[in-house]
């Protein structure tokens, strides 16, 4: 409970800068029995006006590794066509350099109707799918070609609407998620924001339907591991690069290095020092 506490004000917070109305009925009236301070009535989402606390270019516009750290504990929003809001703070993102990069869409700096999105400004996002039914969420940065793969998210905000659009992407009769499944894998989080192919090459910094809010109580260097990215074992010594960052502890995060995260306890530093 002080974890959601803290979050809560966290939101408080963020709103106090922007048209969100406040959130107290979260905490209180729309409190869930086990804790889930998820929203039970579209009215508390219902915003006339575009979110003024965001994250501009300047934000966006560095080197891909960098962006990839500093996307940790930043807020993606995502605001539905009937005017509910999904909040998601990013705990886990991968590095795709673009260049000599084999694991990257745009390795050798090949440039396709596809993956566009790589080659554009800073903050562009590039939607792609897998196996033919999901998709994956990036957002370009420096570099030619570079960008950024959420991989993991920590729902916040409308994850009565997350389960929705998760229950609506899921075949048959399932159990109902619990709030760590929602949004963690890269899939699962396009699914639970409702993000498809209609959301290739949108600008984060411009778009009306989503955009990343400013994280307050951002995660210093000895709260993130660093490691291999994940599913790209084909691609010889890019598979072992280490360009997976999520932060250390949070039970959101899709897939955990346990021998590194022991490693950091035991020296009592980031794995990236």
């Amino acid at each position: 409970m002080p974890r959601k506490r803290k979050l809560l004000a966290q939101l408080s917070a963020l709103q106090s800068n922007s048209s969100f109305p406040h959130f107290d009925a979260l905490e209180n009236g729309n409190a869930m029995p086990d804790g889930d301070s998820s929203s039970k009535s579209s009215k508390y989402f219902a915003i006339e006006e575009r979110n003024s606390s965001q994250l501009e270019a300047d934000f966006f516009n560095q080197p891909c590794v960098s962006l990839a750290k500093s996307f940790l504990g930043q807020i993606l929003v995502r605001k539905l066509p009937d005017g509910r809001e999904l909040w998601g703070r990013i705990v886990e993102t991968e590095a795709y350099l673009g260049g000599e990069d084999e694991a990257s869409h745009s390795k050798g700096g090949k440039q396709t109707q596809r993956n566009a999105a790589m080659f554009m400004k800073p903050g562009t996002l590039y939607v792609y799918q897998i196996y033919g039914i999901y998709f994956c969420v990036n957002v370009s940065s420096q570099g030619e070609g570079a960008a950024v793969l959420l991989r993991s998210l920590e729902p916040l905000q409308g994850l009565d609407a997350m389960r929705e659009l998760r229950r609506a992407s899921r075949k048959g009769p399932a159990k109902p998620l619990k709030d760590w499944q929602l949004c963690n894998g890269p899939s699962k989080l396009c699914q639970a924001f409702g993000i498809d192919k209609t959301f290739d090459q949108r600008d984060l910094t411009q778009d009306a339907a989503i955009w990343m809010a400013p994280g307050h109580d951002l995660p210093g260097e000895q709260d993130v591991v660093v490691t291999t990215r994940i599913g790209i074992g084909s691609r010889g010594e890019w598979a072992q690069k280490p360009l997976r960052f999520y932060l250390r502890g949070n039970k959101f995060v899709s897939v955990v290095d346990k021998k590194m995260e022991r490693e950091m306890a035991a020296t009592g530093h980031s794995s990236g020092s």
